[in-house]
């Protein structure tokens, strides 16, 4: 049966892609989107679709949405950590009111909210790989707080509403994730080595590059969003791809499949970068049913292409594009 289901931050890099989904199985969507990290053009080619409506606010301030809705997602945040730090007060701002409207509006309609939290609230992680039941080790003072910590407000309130209030509320913990619809500038690893590589410029690689990510292909990563929401569990749920590389590896890579004459070079760590990122997503999948599928070379071989044309710069020359059974990698 279709819904009428709210996206919060539906005009950003995940909740664009969300909004597809959801409208290609015959849900309604109402976008709530203030364009600050989003951009317009992500939902553009939706905007004659009948079941989609865009709202512009931001939804720390308000959330002006009416009528009925059957399901709230949650994704308004900027999730980079050059938007974030760039913003940290909105930040904390739409992790705080943003999430209690988006609870409030559910609770009223008797929806279902699904929170999209984060990985970063294991911080720089003591335990390897990453399981929901570990608390973190994050620095709740340092620059990247802004984001943690309003992620870890936004897990706290949304609990407190479903055991409070009756609230039918989930959290997803979102791992990097990657696809079209990054922004050119977006100042994540993928798209900073990507755009880097097409322009044979050196790849940027912080500390000595063994600190490890685990990269989910945008479509898998939602195909998970949605697959907790129409469950009954509440969470918190890993969503996340269990494949880990270190950023070199992930460096060599890029290089090796768009042929490019770039080097790498070093420069110093981040501070409170996490040295290990790996989720244990035993939950997800036997729970669930869920596990990505898209093997990297294929997910960087899409993102580049659209990389390439979003910026202008010159297309792969190497890239390893998705045949029969591209999509089919072994299940962990």
């Amino acid at each position: 049966m279709s819904g009428r289901h709210l996206v919060m931050g539906g005009g950003g890099f995940l909740g664009s892609h969300l909004c597809d989904q959801l409208l290609a199985r015959g849900d309604q969507v109402v976008c709530v989107d203030d364009f600050s990290t989003g951009r317009r053009s992500n939902v553009a080619h939706l905007g004659e679709h009948p079941g989609f409506t865009l709202v512009e606010a931001d939804v720390s301030v308000e959330l002006p949405v009416e009528g009925m809705v059957t399901g709230v997602f949650h994704l308004a945040s900027p999730a980079s950590p050059p938007d974030y730090l760039a913003r940290p007060l909105q930040t904390l701002a739409v992790g705080s009111e943003g999430t209690r409207r988006g609870l409030e509006l559910a609770h009223r309609h008797g929806a279902r909210f699904l929170l999209a939290s984060t990985s970063e609230v294991y911080g720089d992680p003591e335990v390897h790989p990453q399981t929901e039941s570990y608390w973190g080790n994050v620095n709740p003072v340092g620059p990247r707080s802004v984001y943690d910590e309003a992620k870890r407000f936004a897990e706290a309130l949304t609990m407190a509403h479903r055991r409070t209030l009756g609230t039918d509320a989930a959290v997803a913990r979102i791992f990097n994730t990657y696809g079209p619809r990054l922004r050119p500038d977006d100042g994540r690893v993928v798209s900073n080595f990507l755009l880097q590589a097409m322009q044979g410029e050196p790849l940027t690689v912080y500390g000595d590059g063994s600190q490890t990510r685990s990269l989910c292909y945008v479509d898998d990563e939602v195909r998970g969003l949605i697959a907790l929401f129409d469950s009954d569990l509440s969470g918190p749920v890993n969503v996340g791809n269990p494949d880990e590389y270190t950023v070199l590896q992930l460096a060599h890579t890029v290089v090796e499949l768009l042929g490019s004459s770039s080097t790498i070079v070093h420069l110093p760590l981040p501070a409170d970068d996490p040295t290990r990122r790996r989720p244990d997503i035993t939950l997800a999948s036997d729970a669930l049913g869920w596990w990505p599928t898209t093997a990297l070379e294929v997910g960087l071989a899409r993102t580049a292409a659209y990389l390439a044309e979003d910026a202008g710069v010159t297309a792969p020359t190497r890239p390893t594009a998705g045949g029969a059974g591209a999509d089919d990698s072994a299940r962990e």
